[in-house]
C-alpha cells in the first residue's frame, strides 16, 4: 500500500494497518501488493544498468593477440590464459597461389609463419601479398603434423612454437575442451 492507491486514500488508511473492517480496505490491500509489486521492478531495474547504458565497471576485454604475445614472451601470461586468448584470436597467415599454410623450410625443423596483426603481417610479406584469416583454434586444428609456427616473425616479441610444443597445445585444447 505504500505510495501506491488509485483513489488518493492512501493516507487515510496508511495510519491504521490494523483497522480490517474498514470498508473497502480489501480492495486497497490489493492495491498494496501490486504497489510491492511495483517496487520490486524498480528495485530490479535499479540492478541492471536502463537500456542503451553502459554498466559503471564494465567487463574487462581479453587481451588482444598481439597484446598476449607481448604478456607471454615477458612472463606475464601463463602458458594456458596464452593459449585461450589465441585459441579466439585471428590469426593472419600468408599464402601462396594454391590455399593452405606457406611453410619456412630454412629453420631446424619446417615452421609456419603466423601474424598477430595484418600491419605484422605486411611487414614481413609485402603491401600485396595474399593471405587467409583463421582463428588459433583453427591453426591447431589444421597444422600438418610435424610442424611448429612462429607468430610475428619480424616483431619485437616473436614466438617460436615448435612441432612438439604445438602437439602440447592440442593436447591442452583437446583436455580443456573434452575433459
Amino acid at each position: 500500500m505504500y505510495g501506491y492507491d488509485q483513489t488518493g486514500n492512501a493516507g487515510r488508511h496508511a495510519g491504521h494497518p490494523g483497522h480490517g473492517g474498514h470498508p473497502g480496505h480489501s480492495g486497497h490491500s490489493g492495491h498494496g501488493a501490486h504497489g510491492a509489486h511495483a517496487g520490486q521492478q524498480q528495485h530490479y531495474a535499479q540492478q541492471q544498468p536502463p537500456y542503451g547504458e553502459q554498466p559503471l565497471y564494465p567487463e574487462p576485454s581479453p587481451p588482444s593477440l598481439a597484446e598476449a604475445v607481448k604478456a607471454f614472451t615477458t612472463g606475464v601470461l601463463t602458458p594456458e590464459d596464452f593459449q585461450a586468448v589465441f585459441a579466439t584470436s585471428k590469426v593472419y597467415c600468408p599464402r601462396g597461389d594454391t590455399p593452405g599454410f606457406l611453410a619456412l623450410h630454412s629453420t631446424q625443423q619446417p615452421v609456419i609463419p603466423m601474424f598477430t596483426t595484418l600491419k605484422e603481417l605486411r611487414a614481413y610479406a609485402g603491401k600485396e601479398s595474399k593471405y587467409f584469416v583463421i582463428t588459433g583454434a583453427e591453426v591447431l586444428d589444421l597444422l600438418p603434423s610435424g610442424y611448429g609456427f612462429v607468430l610475428d616473425m619480424e616483431g619485437e616479441h616473436r614466438i617460436v612454437f615448435d612441432a612438439k610444443a604445438v602437439e602440447e597445445m592440442v593436447d591442452f585444447a583437446m583436455r580443456r575442451m573434452y575433459g
